[in-house]
């Protein structure tokens, strides 16, 4: 065997303990609290009506255009991240190290003002090909983040045994490293794929049809809430299909150090004659991805005739984004947290489900989800109405699978010969996973919270409807203004959105490097 690299690391058939089951369970059956209300909803006025309305036809040309739209995103978020991923980690590219910080920019960008300063610059983007765009330039970091973390995280020793028996740096990376870079890159994929079904921002103003919108438009158009669950219910279904395609791809095993590897650093590839394109290739994605957009709005704040000057209430709504964030990133972490443990360390069908419960919520619209949580208040819990900890809560389910992804990679490239060996020295599972677990996955699980953070400030449809009546987020007011048309009224509060979800972005980007 080669020195440091242990087998692959694959998940038990021991039952997890009930110190994950118990916490575990009590997230899935939070995620799953709005398909509680769809199922109400969608069946209120009978299953053939509910059917009638999942068999018409533009039903099903709404799931080609999802679908389509959510595959194109993701084969062009594969190829940003992973090649930026590649050339920032693994290559002799000249400021990797800020290159890699860079990439992860974009996710301070929310996708309804990367499609607003595209569609100001060329209005004939608006569409598929402009909805595609903007959805790709702020998703692909969710791929480029967890792909360069796994390659930190691989054993070099077996690329260079490759290397020493005559394969080239192409067929070592195909045959060696790709494979191991599959979960990162299927749980990113996922993610970005889940993102773009439950995306209203970007659809809407570029006017591309999709369930989101559809489902939006329903709700608002009539009181009748049936059409719409129905719509929500398929859109569930295709959410489900994705996850259990996911878990296909990705395996049942993970890639994990039995020792502490190669005492060599790992040695750069060369890039020769590709140095200046890679160069190029870097500065045009962050040139389309975080300048462009960042310019934009610097020209609307430099002449823009109706651009506001209130630094005072835009300041006291930059603290009330930054307070709502950041309490919903740490909920969502602590329900994330059990899942992903149970999804890396054990495999079976209670585990399976689990995790895709988890996932349910995440390709929902925010307005689904807000909707639920608002019947579940009316009905059961009064007091909770119109106050924060609905908001909250909300963030929780939309944004649960940001978290649990994260833990389920950071944990699975923990050894897990370590919890075995306090296991057998008598700790019980609590002290396992407290002493051994967390501490070995913490990394991880700050950096899924970092993104929790990020995507909890840029959340729009559920926070327009949960927020304390008097409260506005940067996102709210950015919406208002930009309905009303006062692009230059609304690029103060964009502006300052993106600068704020730029500080954990950027910080992430440093610790991943």
């Amino acid at each position: 065997m080669l020195p440091g690299a242990g087998p692959g690391v694959r998940a038990t058939d021991r039952r997890p303990p009930w110190v994950l089951i118990v916490p575990a369970c009590v997230a899935a059956l939070f995620a799953l609290l709005p398909l509680g209300y769809l199922a109400v909803r969608a069946l209120e006025r009978g299953p053939g009506y509910a059917w009638d309305v999942v068999a018409d036809e533009r039903t099903l040309q709404l799931v080609g255009r999802s679908l389509g739209l959510a595959l194109t995103v993701v084969a062009a978020c594969l190829v940003l991240g992973v090649s930026l991923a590649w050339l920032t980690v693994r290559t002799a590219l000249p400021g990797a190290r800020a290159w890699s910080v860079l990439a992860t920019l974009p996710l301070a960008v929310p996708s309804y003002v990367a499609a607003f300063t595209w569609l100001s610059a060329a209005p004939r983007t608006a569409g598929f090909a402009g909805a595609a765009l903007a959805l790709t330039l702020v998703s692909f970091p969710y791929v480029q983040l967890p792909v360069a973390a796994a390659l930190r995280g691989i054993d070099p020793a077996q690329e260079e045994a490759a290397r020493s028996l005559g394969h080239g740096p192409l067929s070592t990376f195909w045959r060696i490293t790709l494979p191991q870079l599959r979960p990162a890159a299927a749980g990113g994929g996922l993610l970005v794929a889940l993102y773009v079904l439950s995306d209203f921002g970007a659809v809407s103003l570029m006017r591309y049809d999709t369930f989101t919108w559809a489902i939006h438009t329903s709700y608002r158009a009539s009181f009748d809430r049936t059409p719409a669950a129905a719509l929500s219910v398929v859109l569930v279904v295709m959410t489900v299909a994705l996850v259990a395609a996911e878990g296909r791809t990705r395996g049942r095993a993970g890639h994990a150090r039995t020792g502490t590897g190669s005492a060599r650093p790992i040695a750069a590839v060369p890039l020769g004659r590709w140095r200046i394109p890679a160069l190029a290739w870097c500065s045009a994605v962050t040139a389309v991805a975080v300048a462009f957009p960042l310019g934009t709005l610097g020209y609307w704040l430099a002449v823009g005739t109706s651009a506001t000057r209130d630094l005072g209430g835009l300041a006291e709504t930059a603290w009330a984004t930054l307070g709502v964030a950041a309490a919903g990133a740490a909920l969502t972490t602590l329900l994330a947290l059990p899942v992903g443990v149970i999804a890396a360390r054990h495999r079976g069908r209670g585990a399976r489900l689990l995790e895709q419960a988890a996932y349910a919520g995440h390709a929902l619209p925010g307005i689904t989800v807000a909707l639920a949580l608002v019947f579940f208040a009316v009905r059961y819990a009064y007091p909770l109405y119109q106050q924060l900890p609905l908001l909250i809560c909300a963030y929780a389910v939309l944004f649960l699978p940001v978290a649990v992804a994260a833990t389920r990679a950071a944990v699975l490239q923990a050894p897990p010969v370590l919890e075995d060996v306090a296991r057998s020295l008598g700790r019980r599972p609590l002290r396992v996973l407290r002493d051994v677990t967390v501490p070995l996955a913490a990394p991880g699980v700050a950096a899924g919270a970092a993104l929790t953070f990020v995507v909890c400030m840029k959340e729009l449809p559920a926070t327009l409807l949960l927020r304390p009546t008097g409260m506005d987020t940067l996102a709210t007011r950015l919406w208002t203004e930009t309905g009303a048309g006062s692009f230059a009224a609304a690029a103060p509060y964009a502006a300052a959105l993106i600068l704020l979800a730029a500080v954990p972005s950027y910080l992430l980007g440093r610790h991943r490097t």
